[in-house]
Parts: structure tokens; sequence; C-alpha cells
């Protein structure tokens, strides 16, 4: 059975040290599966209307841009909410634990209490993280209010959904853009897979099968661009 990191005592100080490594796994998984369904939404909505395909590729380029664009400013200003909400509440803390330090103790030793620790042990911890500030408010930030140990990150949030967003939302417009034969079948095809694939992808940091992961990615894509396909079929000409 594999491990995936090390033991050693060198290996845990250094690894604890470095702090909570930023991972874009949430915000590619959200502008990909967007940008796929959005750009095929409106692929599948204007040929269910019978238009032409110019306009399918004219109005796809400009979701993957203003889109892509909207969705990454949204994840930065929400993200970057997040951090200012942070940021105001360690301020509070700060400002309790100069003005109120008894009461703020005492909240550190429930903390601890609930963490399992009682008795003399009980006591010198929590005397203990309190001769550091710093160290203090972190464990009020986790245990108290819920929050992560380390500052978010707005614009590399934003970055990643904006990328995810790009590559997935172009490939229902390739077969259009280069003029590929039966373009709608082959934008069909390459949209689902592409669902799939994120899908799939996305297993690897959970303990769902990659098959069924992608099962359910595809599903979720799937009926997005079905009801798309349906809604631009009510306005077709013929």
């Amino acid at each position: 059975m594999s491990i995936e990191h090390g033991h050693s005592p060198e290996e845990i100080t250094r690894r604890l040290s470095g702090g909570q490594p930023y991972s874009p796994l949430k915000d590619m998984i959200y502008g990909g599966i967007d940008g796929a369904v959005t750009t095929f939404a409106i692929v599948a909505g204007v040929e269910g209307a019978g238009l032409s395909h110019s306009i399918i590729v004219a109005l796809g380029l400009a979701n993957i841009l203003a889109d892509g664009f909207s969705m990454a400013a949204s994840n930065y200003s929400g993200t970057k909410a997040e951090l200012d909400d942070r940021r105001r509440i360690i301020q509070i803390e700060e400002r309790h634990i100069a003005t109120h330090p008894d009461g703020e103790r005492e909240e550190l030793r429930q903390i601890l209490s609930m963490r399992g620790l009682s008795g003399p042990v009980l006591e010198q911890a929590t005397e203990a993280i309190a001769q550091n500030k710093d160290n203090w408010i972190g464990l009020m930030l986790t245990d108290e209010y819920g929050l992560t140990r380390d500052d978010p990150k707005p614009l590399r949030a934003a970055l990643a959904t904006f990328a995810a967003f790009l590559m997935a939302g172009a490939v229902p417009l390739v077969p259009f853009v280069f003029g590929l034969p039966n373009p709608f079948a082959l934008s069909v095809y390459a949209t689902l897979l592409t669902f799939f694939l994120i899908g799939a992808g996305k297993s690897r940091w959970s303990l769902a099968k990659w098959w069924r992961s992608g099962a359910e990615t595809l599903l979720i894509g799937g009926t997005a661009a079905l009801l798309a396909y349906g809604v631009g079929g009510l306005f077709h000409p013929g």
C-alpha cells in the first residue's frame, strides 16, 4: 500500500511548517464544468434553432471570453470577501485578547477540552498556547469560527477558474471553428467526453471510483446540454 507522505521527524516538520498549500481543484472543476456547459448550451441552442454555424462561433467565442471573465471576477470577489472576513475576525480576536484576556483564555481552555485534553495537561496546554498570540488566534479561527488555517488566495482562484473555463469552453466550438464535417455531432461527443474526463479527474481527490465520478459529471452536464437544445428547438423555423 502506497504512503501519501513521509513520517520521519524531518518530513513532518517540513510538511507542517509549510502551511496548507493552495489547491486549485475546486476552482478548476467549477470553471471547467461551467465553461463546457454554457458554451455547449449556446451551440445546442443555436443548432436547435436552425441558425447559421457562424453565429455559433461568434456567440461561443463571446461566451468564453465574457462569461469566463465574469466567473473569474465573481470567484475573485467571493474569495476576497472570505479573506476580508478572516482579517476582520482576526482583529476582533486581537481586541478581545487585549480587553478580555480571562474570557478568551477560558474559550481556549474549552476548545482544548473538546479536543480531549483534561486535568493538568489541559491547563498546561492552555497556558502554553496563550503565550503565543498568533497560535492562540489561529486555533480560535479553526475551532471557533470553522475557518481554514491559512489565508484564501483570491487571484489564484480567479486565474484557475478562468483558465479551466477557457479550456473546457473551447471544446464545443472546435468542430465549428475548423469547419469539420458533422460539426454538431462532433461537438456533442467532444463535450460529453469533456464532462466525463472532468469527473474522472476529480476522482483523484475523492473516494469515488473514476468511472462513477465521471458518469456523475457527465449526467449533470448532459442534462444541461439537453435542456439547452430543447429550448433552442422551440424556436426552429421549420
